[in-house]
């Protein structure tokens, strides 16, 4: 028994031992020929996979954030998709992975699909033209078999040598097992003797995924690297068990994309390629070209060797490339001639190319990598596309934004805007600009036309919004002379007043058209308000009370031109002048001025709108002035200050909410929004800084001793003291600086209270807001009296019509409360003037300006995504009678006003068969509309007696806004910066003359244009109705021959 125990017991011993072996060996077979992992994992690929299907996807997105996966934008993804969401646009399409690559993403490895070495920002023009490319890395190898062999194995036997190895067809080259277990016995003996090194036990696989996809690129716990060797084993057998393809593909991968440092003027280096421009200013490919080559001694073998140390001291780099290519460069050369020892040693390099690269020292480059040239004026509308795409996406940097895995299509027209761009540029040429017809009155005559920039943007309304087609200048510079600047624009402003005016008259006749010509009359209205007393009127003897009727009416309303009157606007007596003096003795109608551009007449325009104002907006002093007798006013005024003071308040803290975030950003909105002068400036500053010494004040005004030069020592001293804490009320301080008090109490409490939420400055300003207006009865001396309500009133109502005009789109946050502001005081943009262009093309409807109509994010990977811009409805801002009307205005000051230069400019060619078969050629004229003004900023000195003893030019400005058609519109801008414009005398001639030049080019443009869907409808309605109309004669005439 024993013995059968006992031998029972060997047995077992040698059946162990014998499966011990044969485990042994197929774990050994394994770690050499990863025959099962090859199988498993093959098969695993087969299920990871994903489906780009229509509409946002509900799966969670997959939570990868090392820098690979940041620099191309996928961990910012939802974000970015939700913020395009939020400005109007749809998610047309989306990846869904398979539940098989969710299920390994859940499980802590990285999304295993075929990762792009390059990728950036592409933008492409309307019809798929590319207008804008930036690439990430730039230079890379195409394949393996561009690799110098002296290159990749000069980087297999530094990181990882048995990666190659052709033996074995089916290995996993995520584990290099005697390189591992190395690594793993150092650091136990590490533990015992600190000063002993690691050699790290990475594989190039699992480096990149390391770099890529780790948190900040680096490996922290034992689980990091867990989740890299397995993520890069599942990757490597993506496309089946044969892995030698992908081996060559991790060698390739690695020297394009790894991390390198960042540069100043580059930013961050990924790849040999790119590392090699950065950081020794070496050209790649040439580079390459030689170390292919056979060199084997004098030059050939000393450039060749010099080259080649500069690649190998950048793989060396990748283990601390920050350190070693910044602060430890004489580290870096002493490790590179390390290495070049041992590789000689190893037979990798010959001995003859070690002495000779021993030699040569390392050159870094002294200065930052050039920049390429840059053509401003012909990058400037993919600049456009740029910014407005960061805005969209919520980046910040342009930086960030190229480096995104993201090809954009634009709404531009590539040809167009290349060839507008280019006959924009031509004006600079004497030549060019006399055959473009820019010579003669009104515009240049011995002037340098090379000093003129022209800028010019052409939208057209489609379903999915108003599309730019063309935005260019010929301005070598950033700046967006369109968006970016605040211009006087001259006479366009006229166009925002006759808009504000006509909705007066709108307003007026909703209000009114209802009654009775009884209930009409009994209609109670100030004496004050013209507008309201001609509505009355109208209304109680038309026999048509229609809006478009009364509309025409109201164009017709006549104003004097006469100059010779003092208007008091402004905080005081301003006379005005026409431009042409034959409309001084005229009564002109608001159509006839429009079309003449008569200055006097929209003065007086401007007034009755803020007369109208004045006893129609809420919290107005003007009706509280009507009580001044009662004996009750004290406490009404308590409640008038404490009820209607909180509406000024409301305004101006809507104003500065979201600019609060430092007390200087609310400085900068407040001292923008008046018309400077050394006395206003010195009131508002020395309220709202009470404490400042005199040093600080002169430190505030030294910028404005450009513009005023009296401002002397003796000067500022005496500002500092006139108007120092106590010496005004507070009212007092608001009249002299020209704002609103409330607004300039405000300015003062948030500058001294950062965190003052909306409840806190209720609170506070108790007092102050009945003290502002109780002065108004208080004051002793009449003529004051008035002279102050006026200057109140007046800024109560511009309060009003700059919430009128902000609604059509003005870019500011405030008017000047002038009169003035109707003939172009106020400033604009051209691009917002544009913008109100846009509205009354399409029947007083505001829809989105649109720029960008297409994204695809991450083309051809898990995370892609494609978004597009859908139809919209649009924002109903006025009504279309009005726009109509202002439409009929605009159409007559091309056929017969400022812009008839370009009457019957634009004629389109069509073709039409005749009842016997012949084709005749018929013309249709397209009918353009615009506005013009002409901006002449100056700044000018008067003496006491209000004689000008200094007038200096600022800037010149020259504006046509218009539409062409019913589908496009835009502005043509000609502007001279600076002191320059002293020399020109050109208007709005100049920018007329410029679009009647481009007009050919823009024709084929406007005749590929369809109609809009309810254009289409309203022409096929009146196409019927005239079918209709012309067979009725024919049918009266067939029944009267039957009878």
């Amino acid at each position: 028994m024993r013995r059968a125990l006992k031998f029972l017991a060997l047995v077992v011993l040698i059946l162990l031992f014998v499966a011990l072996i044969i485990a042994a060996f197929l774990i050994y077979w394994e770690a050499e020929t990863s025959t099962y992992q090859a199988h498993r994992l093959a098969r695993l690929a087969g299920e990871l996979n994903w489906e780009v299907k229509s509409g946002p996807s509900d799966d969670p997105h997959f939570p990868q954030s090392g820098p690979y996966d940041v620099r191309l934008g996928y961990s910012r993804l939802p974000e970015m998709l939700h913020n395009l969401v939020i400005h109007g646009f749809q998610v047309q399409a989306q990846a869904r992975a398979s539940a098989r690559m969710k299920e390994l993403v859940a499980h802590g490895l990285f999304v295993p699909y075929h990762e792009k070495t390059q990728a950036g920002l592409e933008i492409a023009a309307s019809g798929g033209r590319p207008l804008y490319r930036a690439i990430f890395p730039g230079r890379v190898y195409k394949n393996f078999e561009a690799v110098p062999s002296l290159v990749a194995d000069s980087l297999l036997f530094i990181e990882n040598r048995e990666l190659l190895d052709p033996i074995h067809s089916k290995k996993n080259p995520a584990i290099e097992w005697d390189r591992l277990g190395r690594a793993i016995l150092d650091k136990i003996i590490q533990v015992f003797r600190p000063e002993h090194g690691v050699v790290g036990g990475s594989t190039l696989a699992t480096q990149i995924e390391k770099y890529r996809h780790s948190p900040n690129g680096l490996t922290i716990t034992p689980e990091d690297k867990l989740q890299q060797v397995a993520s890069a084993s599942v990757r490597a057998y993506l496309d089946g068990k044969e892995t030698m393809p992908a081996r060559k593909r991790i060698v390739v991968d690695y020297l394009n994309t790894v991390p390198l440092a960042g540069a100043a003027g580059f930013g961050e280096a990924n790849g040999l390629g790119d590392g090699l421009w950065v950081w020794y200013g070496l050209d790649f490919d040439e580079t390459n070209r030689i170390l292919s080559s056979r060199f084997v001694d004098g030059d050939g073998l000393i450039e060749g060797a010099r080259l080649y140390k500069h690649v190998l001291s950048l793989i060396i780099a990748q283990r601390r490339p920050s350190y070693y290519l910044l602060a430890g460069r004489k580290a870096l050369e002493e490790l590179t001639d390390s290495h070049l020892r041992v590789l000689a040693q190893a037979g990798v390099i010959p001995d003859s190319l070690r002495d000779a690269a021993l030699e040569i020292p390392l050159r870094f480059r002294d200065t930052a990598p050039p920049e390429e040239p840059r053509n401003f004026s012909a990058k400037k509308a993919v600049n456009a596309v740029r910014m407005q795409l960061a805005s969209l996406l919520g980046l910040k940097r342009m930086y960030d934004l190229d480096r995104l895995d993201l090809s954009v299509q634009s709404t531009l027209d590539a040809d167009l805007q290349q060839k507008t761009t280019d006959v924009l540029r031509q004006l600079k040429n004497p030549e060019h600009a006399n055959a473009a017809g820019l010579y003669g009155p009104r515009m240049l005559d011995t002037e340098d036309p090379s000093k003129i920039v022209y800028s010019f943007m052409l939208s057209e309304l489609t379903p999915e919004g108003a599309k730019f087609r063309i935005q260019a200048d010929n301005f070598d510079q950033p700046l967006d002379i369109n968006k970016g600047t605040k211009l006087d624009l001259g006479s366009t402003a006229k166009l925002r007043t006759l808009v504000t005016y006509l909705e007066i008259v709108e307003a007026l006749h909703g209000k009114y058209a209802a009654l009775d010509k009884k209930s009409l009359l009994k209609q109670e209205v100030d004496p004050s308000d013209m507008l309201s007393r001609w509505a009355i009127g109208y209304l109680s003897q038309s026999t048509d009370k229609s809006l478009a009727t009364m509309l025409d009416a109201a164009l017709e309303r006549n104003y004097s031109a006469n100059p010779d009157e003092r208007f008091f606007t402004g905080g005081g007596a301003h006379v005005f002048h026409n431009f042409k003096r034959e409309d001084d003795r005229k009564f002109l109608s608001v159509r006839e001025a429009t079309l003449k551009s008569v200055n006097l007449v929209y003065i007086r325009l401007m007034r009755d709108i803020v007369r109208h104002y004045m006893f129609h907006i809420a919290g107005s002093s003007a009706r509280i002035l009507k009580d001044a007798g009662d004996p009750d006013r004290e406490g009404y005024l308590r409640r008038f200050a404490d009820k209607e003071g909180k509406q000024f308040i409301n305004r101006f803290y809507l104003k500065y909410k979201g600019k609060t975030a430092t007390p200087d950003m609310i400085g900068k909105v407040f001292f923008s929004s008046f018309r400077h002068t050394p006395r206003r400036l010195a009131a508002a500053y020395r309220y709202i800084y009470p404490e400042s010494t005199f040093g600080e004040f002169e430190k505030f005004m030294r910028p404005y001793r450009s513009v005023f030069k009296r401002l002397t020592p003796d000067f500022l001293q005496d500002l500092y003291e006139s108007y120092g804490p106590g010496k005004y009320s507070l009212a007092d301080q608001g009249y002299i600086v020209t704002v609103h008090p409330l607004e300039l109490w405000l300015v003062r409490y948030l500058i001294t209270h950062p965190g003052a939420q909306y409840a806190d400055v209720i609170q506070a300003s108790t007092d102050e807001r009945v003290a502002v207006y109780h002065w108004l009865f208080k004051t002793k001396y009449k003529n004051s009296q008035d002279s102050r309500i006026r200057g109140l009133l007046e800024i109560e109502a511009f309060l009003e019509i700059h919430r009128s005009w902000k609604r059509l789109g003005y870019p500011f946050d405030s008017l000047v409360p002038s009169l003035a502001t109707a003939i172009g005081s106020s400033a604009d943009h051209p691009a917002a003037l544009a913008g109100l262009m846009g509205i009354i093309l399409n029947d007083g409807v505001r829809v989105p300006a649109v720029l960008i109509e297409h994204l695809h994010f991450a083309a051809g990977t898990p995370f892609e995504a494609i978004v597009e811009r859908p139809p919209v409805q649009g924002e109903r801002i006025f009504s279309p009678e009005l726009a109509a009307a202002v439409r009929g205005v605009l159409t007559d000051v091309v056929a017969t006003g400022t812009a008839s230069r370009l009457a019957r400019a634009m004629v389109e060619e069509r073709a039409m068969v005749e009842e016997d078969g012949n084709v005749e050629e018929d013309s249709n004229e397209i009918l353009i509309g615009g506005k013009t003004g002409t901006g002449d900023h100056r700044y000018i000195t008067f003496s006491s007696p209000g004689v000008v003893k200094e007038s200096r030019a600022v800037n010149r400005s020259a504006t046509f806004v218009f539409f062409i058609g019913d589908r496009f519109f835009g502005t043509m801008t000609a502007f001279v910066p600076g002191a320059d414009a002293a020399n020109y005398k050109f208007t709005s001639a100049l920018s007329t003359q410029v679009v009647k030049h481009l007009l050919p080019i823009l024709k084929p443009l406007t005749d590929k244009a369809q109609p809009l869907p309810e254009q289409a409808e309203q022409a096929k309605r009146a196409s019927q109705k005239k079918v209709v109309k012309e067979a009725l004669p024919k049918a009266k005439r067939k029944h009267g021959n039957s009878s």
